[in-house]
């Protein structure tokens, strides 16, 4: 075929020369996976599911040992590592005595707000290369995340395990033939100097992806780098509407948005009439329960695999194993976890447990020690585990993402569900939601909970999703129904509908489209449900 074919292959070398792509290795892969499909697919594959057995053949408690024993030694003459005397810890009970637990501001005040941007042997050998930039909601503050070379090998080897879950189970084996969509944000970073970057953590990641995966991926860098969502949008389906799209990752509101884009550019009822082979779609950030029916009714193919990860700018800490249709802890990449009972995490002398004594049912916030120079660091993530060999679990809230102005003691899996279940019940579905308590007052003696829901379809009766959701939530929570009853202390839920694209709009006044961003789902203040509520009226978002 290489013969028959030379004056093509000639030309396809002087324009891939002409992209840039110096790499002689990247050149012959690219080439071999233009003529080789087939052989790609299988090599990829077989690796894949090899990390996967590895995972499963792991020690979890001995390998969790393994790698605190790892970075304590790599980190021993940091700074960090010499304040807390890492020369002399043998065990992880030394450990957990030495360091103790910290959140982002505990750790910026104290060892990266002075050096930044050139944090260099502070808690991690050498010169920190990248930030990714994050915020707990779509007004916080900007959090720089410090991502090393070690980090981000670790991230693609957990992205390529999960990858071996779908490879092990699914009969769609045709992932590596075609290309694997990633919608993340931009990778244009901010140059701090120095050979410091920093910027969006999909798009530090999308930069800095080894020249094996680049074959597979799209979209190249020319269109990674546009920072406007918007025309992002447009040039991402005008590029891709024609290759062979077989998979897609990305948080679930953004590929809506690029489903939308894709069916009016090319005039399409169903995706699957444009990616005949699409057999994957990955995604992660937020809960996929409410988004599974529209997106089989965007797509158009039943078969089309749905796979949950569990990644954050701190590590990838789960994926979805296939088998028991659970997220599955992530090991023997790097990540040291503790598990902190919830209603212990703001004592003095919390109790830190491993993987050697969790328990099921309980509700964990999670505690991560990393190659990034992260030490017991609470990345404010809740988990409940639901089998302890193999860690199974799921992800139940954020540490700080809750309802309970009332004593009603919400967390953001128990509204998710009954968003869920009221959602199936009207027959309609939702695109995204924001929720606060709006508290009493004279003329309202009994506080309740305000809903701002974006439907795809509007319910023809707001008051049933109402009654459905409220019935849900005191099936799930004890605190809220005894809360309820004949409105003690909180009255049926208000519903607020909004129009489709609403929260689109509120997020792009925020920068905030695209890429990994998602709404804030709970305010437990409800000072940015009301701001929220407040937006929606005067741009006339309100049904």
């Amino acid at each position: 075929m290489w013969f028959e074919n030379w004056g093509a292959n000639i030309r396809l070398i002087f324009e891939l020369k002409k992209k840039k792509y110096d790499n002689f290795l990247e050149l012959l892969v690219r080439i071999m996976n233009r003529y080789f499909k087939n052989a790609s697919n299988r090599v990829m594959g077989f690796y894949t599911k090899w990390l996967l057995r590895s995972l499963e053949r792991i020690d979890g408690v001995k390998s969790q040992e393994e790698t605190l024993k790892y970075l304590l030694g790599k980190a021993a003459n940091t700074r960090f590592g010499k304040d807390h005397g890492f020369g002399r810890i043998k065990t992880i009970e030394d450990f957990q005595k030495a360091v103790p637990l910290r959140d982002y501001d505990a750790f910026w005040d104290e060892y990266w707000k002075n050096p930044f941007p050139e944090i260099e042997n502070v808690s991690w050998p050498g010169r920190i290369p990248f930030f990714a930039l994050t915020s707990g909601t779509a007004t916080g503050a900007t959090k720089y995340i410090p991502l090393t070379a070690e980090m981000l090998r670790s991230n693609q080897k957990a992205a390529l395990t999960l990858l071996g879950s779908y490879y092990l189970e699914s009969k769609m084996k045709n992932l590596f033939r075609g290309y694997f969509f990633f919608l993340g944000g931009s990778t244009a970073l901010r140059d701090h100097g120095h050979g410091i970057y920093s910027g969006d953590l999909s798009g530090i990641t999308a930069s800095k992806a080894p020249f094996y995966l680049t074959s597979f991926t799209f979209p190249p860098k020319e269109l990674a780098l546009i920072g406007d969502w918007e025309e992002k949008l447009v040039q991402l389906v005008d590029a891709s509407k024609d290759l062979d799209i077989t998979a897609i990752s990305g948080v679930p509101s953004w590929v809506l948005l690029l489903f939308s884009e894709v069916k009016r550019i090319t005039g399409k009822d169903q995706i699957l009439d444009v990616w005949p082979n699409l057999s994957l779609v990955i995604n992660g950030g937020v809960k996929f329960d409410p988004y599974e029916n529209t997106f089989r009714k965007q797509i158009g193919n039943e078969d089309v695999q749905f796979l949950e990860t569990y990644p954050c700018s701190e590590g990838f800490i789960a994926f979805e194993d296939l088998r028991y249709h659970q997220l599955r802890l992530m090991l023997g990449h790097q990540i040291f976890y503790e598990f902190i009972p919830l209603d212990e995490l703001g004592s003095k002398h919390p109790t830190r447990h491993t993987l050697s004594s969790i328990e099921k049912d309980l509700n964990y916030a999670i505690v991560v020690t990393t190659p990034a120079g992260l030490w017991s660091y609470i990345i404010g993530d809740t988990i409940i585990f639901e089998s302890t060999d193999p860690p199974l679990l799921r992800f139940s809230g954020r540490t700080q993402y809750f309802l309970s102005a009332f004593g009603e003691h919400l967390i953001s899996e128990e509204v998710e569900k009954a968003i869920t279940y009221a959602a199936k019940m009207t027959k309609t579905t939702v695109n995204d939601f924001n929720v606060g308590p709006v508290f009493p007052d004279v003329d309202m003696p009994t506080g309740h909970h305000l809903y701002l829901i974006e439907f795809e379809e509007t319910p023809e009766e707001l008051e049933n999703f109402s009654t459905y959701l409220d019935e849900q939530l005191k099936s799930l929570n004890e605190d809220y129904d005894a809360h309820r009853i004949n409105d003690i202390s909180i009255s049926k839920p208000k519903i607020v509908g909004l129009k489709n694209g609403a929260y689109r709009a509120w997020m792009h006044t925020k920068g905030k489209l695209g890429g990994q961003h998602k709404v804030p789902r709970l305010d437990n203040s409800g000072k940015l449900t009301r701001e929220i509520n407040h937006w929606m009226s005067e741009h006339a978002y309100i049904l």
